[in-house]
């Protein structure tokens, strides 16, 4: 017959005086950890003592009790009570709830110590995210319950964000089915409906990086940070009835609009709105558009404007704001802190200053009644403005004055006739003959002589033209400049074509890439210094240094290249060839050898927007499998296209790759898969390694531990 187990007698619990305890030598805890001793202090001065100290009666030499006892497990909170009966919050023989080992134990004080410390179970994670909102719910508000857990407001309620997700996927977390960074990852969205759907899309893919599914749950909204939310600004999106859901755990650069529609029909009231007034200052036309198109300006010739000159009071509010800048600087330049409202007053001023400097422009009245103007946004999300360009059919009629004809052929005889109006062509005699009746004024020459006369001309000008190369070099820079910054009917003897190059199918937002904003700048600035009219740039050319002149050439000259593989039509428009376009390319990259071209460092990528959406399946498996590796190609060789885009745009983010098309032969050939950090080393890219760890421990430290 089985024996029935004896019954366990646990050590009595009673109140021991605080003045007769004392720490125990065999308390295993040496390394401070966790909460501070200063932090349980005023925890347990809150709310009490929670868990009792574990003691054991110290022995005289005859073995006998001394009615004084050792702490082996507690000591933390021995201590706290000590620094509460110093702070005379406590007092000195106050009764300590104490549990009682038996002087004989066979447990050794050690072992009790070792025991408490190392077989607590902190809470999980989701029971803390769970137990703030429970608080939050009784009436605790997050600065309190921060403050009584000793961590920050940010901190609770990133955790009471945790605690709001879908109840499914905590279910999931609280079985390790994904990792508290996942979790975190779904507090993006607020719909509990969409976090699900992720997940189980997420279910098959080999991709659950918390990147992947922030992605995912936001690929429909408009990040604050883009110019159409700057141009209608938050507040007014937001008072529209729209929202904006933030990243607590990331940073998101404010976070993203989840409503796009509502925000494309209050970029265009507002663009509209623009429009309008800048319509009632007088123009003919005006055109709105979020992205002006790279050739919005293409064929349209440029009115001539004047900047409006600074009065006297701006001028010398200029000269005081310099001053008072300057002087700020020199105060402030060796200063180890610079307080911030002296940062800010140097901001204030700069601002000023540049809207002092930025000067208007008026237009000639008559020339805005055919004129227009174009209203765009700018990258920071200002109103972008363009005055003052003619189209082709506003352009006024040329019309000759009454009984006026072509320059030199007023009254001319028959051009075939090479001696131009003969005796008896029309009943006189011809021009310096001995008949030439009196009071007749001079007739003009005929145009057959003016015609010979400038031919002979004209090889005299080339002969000294050539003699003289630093004239030739500022006739042909001012034909470039005239052909690049003086758009309309302006004319040169030398025939140089400077034709800007505008393409014919230009992608989307190409006014916003690095190169286009570089030479922009660079146009602007040259803009800014050249003459208004064109009748003063002859004279202007020759005030610059011979280092500027060649800036100047070499700028307009590089708006003349042209490297665009264009569309041959169907049918032969007597504009382009196949045969042209191709030698068009070879030349091109002659050129791009020549100044080393290096897109990827001119901040080309293969994104989805600008190349993969435009290529198939296989062609975005075979560009994956060149420029990292076949294994990375096979990773997501069955996903979607929108997927498989997505992702071979993030493979390929640093590979440093290109296209064929945009390759310079001798300059970009690469063999596949020499990429840094690609395939040959064979380790994935972080985005792409499954998380297989548990929940951070970084995060897990900052939750509060309760007084022990």
């Amino acid at each position: 017959m089985a024996r029935t187990a004896a019954k366990i007698t646990l050590s009595p619990s009673r109140d021991i005086p605080l003045d007769r305890l004392a720490l125990s030598q065999s308390n295993v805890r040496r390394i401070k950890a966790g909460v501070s001793i200063e932090s349980l202090a005023d925890d347990i001065a809150r709310r009490g003592l929670l868990q009792s100290l574990s003691v054991r009666p110290l022995l005289d030499a005859e073995g006998q009790e001394t009615g004084r006892y050792e702490i082996p497990a507690g000591g933390r909170r021995y201590r706290a009570l000590e620094l509460l009966a110093k702070r005379r919050r406590l007092a000195k023989d106050a009764p300590i709830p104490c549990v009682v080992r038996a002087p004989g134990d066979d447990i050794l004080a050690e072992d009790d110590s070792f025991a408490e410390n190392a077989m607590r179970e902190s809470l999980h994670p989701l029971d803390q995210f769970r137990a703030m909102q429970a608080m939050v719910d009784k009436g605790d508000d997050v600065e309190a319950i921060a403050a009584h857990h000793f961590t920050t407001p940010a901190v609770v309620r990133q955790r009471l964000k945790l605690a709001a997700a879908s109840p499914k996927l905590h279910a999931i977390y609280a079985d390790d089915g994904m990792t508290l960074d996942q979790l975190m990852a779904f507090t993006v969205a607020d719909d509990h409906q969409r976090q699900e759907e992720v997940w189980a899309q997420l279910d098959h893919s080999f991709n659950k990086s918390p990147a992947f599914i922030r992605q995912k749950l936001t690929e429909d909204s408009v990040r604050v940070t883009d110019k159409r939310a700057a141009f209608v600004g938050i507040d007014v999106y937001v008072g529209a009835g729209g929202a904006v859901v933030r990243d607590l755990f990331e940073a998101d650069g404010g976070g993203w609009l989840t409503d796009p529609a509502l925000l494309d029909r209050l970029v265009d009231e507002k663009l509209k709105a623009e429009g309008t007034r800048i319509l009632a200052e007088g123009w003919k036309w005006v055109t709105t558009s979020v992205d002006l198109p790279w050739d919005a300006t293409r064929d349209l010739r440029a009115i001539d404007r004047e900047e409006v000159a600074m009065s006297d009071d701006e001028q010398a509010r200029v000269a005081a704001l310099e001053a008072e800048s300057e002087a700020l600087c020199e105060q402030w330049s060796d200063a180890p802190d610079v307080p911030a409202e002296v940062h800010a007053r140097i901001d204030a001023i700069d601002t000023e200053l540049g809207a002092l400097v930025d000067r208007p422009f008026v237009f000639d009245p008559a020339e805005m009644e055919r004129a227009g103007a174009f209203v765009s946004i700018d990258r920071d999300g200002s109103v972008r403005v363009e005055r003052g360009f003619v189209r082709a059919e506003d352009e006024p009629e040329q019309d000759m004055p009454d009984g006026a004809a072509s320059p030199g052929a007023e009254g001319g005889g028959d051009e075939s006739d090479p001696r131009g109006g003969e005796e008896g062509d029309h009943g006189t005699p011809a021009a310096g003959s001995d008949g030439e009746e009196e009071g007749e004024g001079l007739r003009p020459l005929p145009d057959r002589l003016v015609s010979d006369l400038t031919a002979w001309r004209t090889l005299a000008l080339q002969d000294a033209f050539a003699k003289d190369p630093a004239i030739a070099f500022a006739a042909v820079l001012h034909s470039l400049v005239l052909g690049c910054f003086y758009a309309g009917t302006r004319e040169s003897c030398v025939q140089v074509a400077a034709n800007r190059v505008y393409f014919s199918n230009a992608p989307t937002n190409l006014r916003d890439s690095a190169p286009a904003q570089a030479i922009d700048a660079l146009a602007a600035a040259w803009k800014e210094r050249l003459p208004q009219s064109d009748k003063d740039l002859w004279d202007f050319l020759f005030t610059l240094g011979g280092d500027e002149q060649a800036m100047l050439f070499a700028h307009c000259a590089s708006l003349c290249v042209n490297a665009q593989a264009e569309i041959v039509p169907k049918y032969d428009n007597g504009r382009i060839s196949a045969h042209g376009v191709a030698r068009r390319i070879a030349h091109s990259d002659v050129l791009a050898r020549s100044v080393s071209l290096d897109l990827v460092a001119a901040g080309w990528r293969p994104t989805v927007e600008g190349y993969f959406r435009s290529v198939t399946k296989p062609r975005i498996l075979a560009d994956v499998a060149e420029a990292r590796g076949p294994q990375f190609a096979e990773m997501i060789d069955h996903l979607k296209k929108a997927d498989m885009a997505r992702e071979a745009e993030r493979l390929l983010e640093d590979a440093a790759w290109l296209p064929e098309p945009m390759r310079t032969p001798g300059l970009d050939d690469a063999e596949p898969g020499d990429a840094e950090g690609d395939a040959a080393d064979g380790e994935l890219p972080a985005f792409l390694a499954e998380d297989a760890d548990g929940p951070d421990d970084a995060i897990d430290a900052e939750l509060p531990v309760a007084a022990e």
